[in-house]
């Protein structure tokens, strides 16, 4: 059974760092290119960040470039997302999607609030 899991998403004030996990099980994990999309409420879901299969190759958005960092740890099936200087506008769920091919799996996602 195809599983991600996130985890680490909470509440943080505006300046602040969390480090958000995606645990994935039941496919081979290296083979798949991961990404972090986001969904803030009332628009529509964003990509972030994505890192190919073996993590020589990270792409990001504008908004998050230079404040995220997208990494894995293959041995562990987990993908990872720093995210540094958080501004209220990263307020969002935060999901993690495995793609390879025609085969695309997605997390249910982890809350990010971002709040003075």
């Amino acid at each position: 059974q195809v599983q991600l899991v996130e985890s680490g998403g909470g509440l943080v004030q505006p300046g602040g760092s969390l480090r958000l996990s995606c645990a994935a099980s039941g496919f081979t994990f290296s083979r798949y290119a991961m990404k972090w999309y986001r969904q803030a409420p009332g628009k529509e879901r964003e990509l972030v960040a994505t890192i190919s299969s073996y993590g020589g190759s990270t792409d990001y958005a504008d908004s998050v470039k230079g404040r995220f960092t997208i990494s894995r740890d293959n041995a562990k099936k987990t993908v990872y997302l720093q995210m540094n200087s958080l501004k209220p506008e990263d307020t969002a769920v935060y999901y993690c999607n495995a793609i390879y091919f025609r085969e695309d799996y997605w997390g249910k996602g982890t809350l990010v609030t971002v709040s003075s």
